[in-house]
């Protein structure tokens, strides 16, 4: 059985779902927005994981789910909570069911895509920064500041500058121009990270397992994802292939960060160093399959049902 986690309407949940139906492989949804009618509990007892997940008038036996596909919304702003009182027992029975589930996916021993603690360096771009530093990609230099001195001195080394979030929040990636640095003393009150601008071809890697598929993005705009704001055209995606040593580098990356699937952000520099910078640990990896074909959702369908060693994920 694998179960899938979120808002069943959001495109990535849609297409794996539909990439499993293909396959014949047993699927529950656990809408998170019903869940007034959901219980969930488990316990462990002599080394094994046992629990019901009550979705409706429905029991699921947690043991027999083999793989569990999450792509949840924060359940604190649910539309379905709108209004509601912080303290009201409605918000908290949500917390409850959210958190409880949260527990079951950290501790069981199915093939969960992927966990919160798997997920938690994102939170923190500059720590996640490190740990791919440690699997030996550049990143670009960087710099993390309330403190507008900091930032001109910054600026005065680098001929171009970028700046974005510190956080797992999107933001817009944007050129610092003039107009910027003129409202630089906003930082004051409000840490933001600014990072050299790298040149060079923008390459979004898909890692499912040990599955590596690149999409090279041909764009003009600062942040390819708003081109056509930023430039006024969309950007192409076009399927690109990566050296061994690169895509197994991508790989053992997102290994070592404990994801069996991830979005890793790359730059190639016309100097022919790939600077990484970051990996999204839940990509929407629609947008990129929509634009080259790719069969990202077959193969997290794939592994969520048969893991690395199917030879259907050869």
């Amino acid at each position: 059985m694998i179960l899938l986690f979120g808002i069943p309407s959001e495109s990535p949940l849609v297409m794996v779902r539909q990439a499993l139906e293909r396959i014949n492989a047993p699927v529950v949804m656990f809408n998170q927005r019903k869940f007034d009618d959901t219980r969930v509990r488990f316990e462990v007892s002599g080394g094994e994981v046992t629990g019901v997940l009550e979705l409706g008038g429905a029991s699921l036996r947690l043991e027999d789910v083999a793989g569990a596909y999450l792509r949840p919304m924060d359940d604190r702003i649910l539309p379905e909570l709108a209004g509601t009182p912080p303290s009201s027992p409605r918000r908290a029975h949500c917390r409850a069911v959210h958190e409880t589930f949260g527990c079951w996916c950290e501790i069981s021993p199915a093939r969960i895509v992927n966990r919160a603690s798997a997920q938690a360096s994102n939170a923190s771009k500059p720590y996640q920064a490190q740990l791919i530093q440690g699997h030996g990609f550049d990143v670009p230099e960087t710099l993390v500041t309330n403190d507008p001195e900091a930032v001109h001195e910054f600026r005065s080394r680098h001929r171009r500058m970028i700046y974005k979030s510190i956080s797992g929040v999107r933001s817009v990636v944007r050129i610092m121009g003039d107009e910027d640095m003129a409202r630089l003393h906003r930082i004051r009150w409000c840490p933001v990270q600014f990072q050299e601008f790298v040149e060079g071809e923008n390459v979004r890697v898909h890692v499912v397992g040990g599955r590596v598929f690149a999409t090279r993005i041909v764009s003009e705009a600062t942040d390819y994802r708003y081109a056509r704001d930023q430039v006024g055209q969309s950007a192409e995606l076009r399927p690109f292939e990566l050296d061994d040593a690169l895509s197994e580098q991508c790989t053992e990356l997102a290994r070592g960060l404990g994801l069996a699937f991830a979005g890793i952000d790359l730059k190639i520099a016309p100097d022919g160093r790939t600077v990484c910078f970051e990996v999204n640990p839940s990509p929407g990896f629609s947008y990129y399959e929509a634009g080259t074909g790719q069969p990202i959702a077959a193969a997290v369908a794939e592994y969520l049902a048969h893991g690395d060693d199917c030879g259907a994920c050869e």
